[in-house]
């Protein structure tokens, strides 16, 4: 039996199947954690989600921030951007299937000392709160549609206990799928979103770069990041290798960190945005 970390498909559906049969997964046998955002801007998002659903108790996932806005379309928020191609799912016959099944996912997994997310986790948030706080957006997801209406947006930006209703449910969802830069922990660890580089703004630091983080004990596993690549640093794990931008779709196999890799079958271009 193996655990495979597996990063950012984003519809990239060949691009799976074939990095599965290089590592020989067998869904009786293996399981599979997914980093999130497994649909938009690759030609198979509807086929990518009904076949991550039908691996059953073989598959983990984590929902991502593509995955929330289709979710925040269906409904009835928000609008299709350029180059989105999620909105296929909503052509399917099984839609609300796959609506549901998406709906019904995580937002983060801590299992055996290896914590799974999205983007990333706050420097004050240690793994038991990181799971509790999960559990707080994971239950709002499935009981409360208004939700949506007002999960946009970056504020708050810093997390304090006392945040209640929608403004804590907006930071929590912000950190978990949307984060990549923090101020460093002693000036509140303010989350920024404007920055498009890969490069810090200044005075701020990547957030699993914060020395004081409360998970820095544990392995943590990310993607969202693909403009950074693969980055491997103590107990830290980023795998989204940029697959739908030409680069590889990566396989972490937990029980001994070997990495695993297929080229995007589009070529060094990717599937890129669409008009």
């Amino acid at each position: 039996m193996a655990t495979y970390a597996i990063g950012d498909i984003q519809g990239c559906l060949d691009e799976l199947k074939l990095l599965l049969r290089k590592i020989a997964f067998d869904a009786a046998r293996d399981r599979l954690w997914f980093t999130g955002d497994l649909i938009n801007r690759g030609p198979h998002s509807a086929a990518t989600v009904r076949f991550i659903r039908d691996l059953g108790d073989a598959a983990t996932v984590v929902l991502g921030n593509h995955d929330l806005y289709l979710l925040m379309l269906d409904a009835g928020y928000g609008k299709v951007h350029r180059g989105d191609t999620m909105q296929e799912i909503f052509e399917q016959p099984d839609r609300a299937e796959l609506i549901a099944w998406l709906r019904s996912r995580k937002l983060a997994h801590y299992e055996d000392g290896h914590l799974l997310v999205h983007a990333g986790v706050l420097p004050q948030w240690d793994a038991q709160k990181v799971i509790a706080l999960a559990g707080e957006v994971e239950r709002a997801l499935m009981s409360d549609p208004a939700l949506f209406a007002h999960m946009k947006g970056g504020e708050p930006s810093a997390w304090d206990e006392s945040l209640a209703g929608y403004e804590r449910l907006r930071l929590l969802i912000n950190a978990f799928t949307r984060m990549r830069f923090i101020t460093p922990l002693k000036k509140g660890a303010s989350m920024e979103f404007a920055t498009k580089t890969d490069s810090a703004p200044k005075g701020y630091l990547a957030w699993y770069e914060e020395p004081q983080r409360a998970t820095r004990n544990v392995h943590l596993i990310y993607g969202h990041w693909a403009s950074r690549g693969l980055t491997l640093e103590h107990n830290v794990s980023g795998i989204d290798t940029g697959c739908i931008w030409g680069r590889q779709l990566t396989a972490l196999r937990l029980e001994d960190h070997a990495l695993f890799q297929v080229d995007c079958l589009a070529g060094p271009k990717g599937y890129g945005p669409q008009d």
